[in-house]
């Protein structure tokens, strides 16, 4: 996966995902400057043409990359650390345990405004028959 920033693009023609657990142990990260993304599941199921999902470590004043949109519906979700997400076009300060969610098509983004590493987790789908 060639990524210049945190962004990471759905799979829609790789193999089924398999079914199990992986976290930050199990998952080789890509470290790009300000953050380290896991990766954890890409590709279709069952029921979506793809899902992708994984984590992501913020360096303090770091973004994983600009504000932006995609096809996919997304939740994502603070675990450790402080910052801004900013979703059709409001910004809101969060901490953790917060949650987003974007419909497909939001503009939105996330930027770990603290002075520790901030950790969020994503994931990210479209249903079979919804184009991508």
């Amino acid at each position: 996966m060639a990524q210049t920033d945190g962004a990471v693009s759905t799979e829609f023609s790789a193999q089924k995902l398999p079914e199990g657990v992986l976290d930050m142990t199990t998952t080789a990260p890509t470290v790009l400057e300000g953050q380290k993304v896991f990766v954890y599941y890409n590709g279709p199921t069952d029921q979506l043409s793809g899902i992708s999902a994984g984590a992501c470590i913020l360096d303090p004043g770091a973004s994983p990359h600009p504000p932006h949109r995609h096809p996919e519906e997304e939740f994502l979700i603070i675990g450790e650390g402080t910052g801004e997400i900013e979703c059709d076009g409001k910004v809101t300060k969060v901490g953790p345990g917060a949650m987003m969610y974007c419909a497909g098509n939001t503009l939105h983004g996330i930027i770990n405004t603290g002075k520790v590493p901030m950790t969020f987790y994503w994931s990210k789908w479209i249903a079979k028959g919804f184009s991508a």
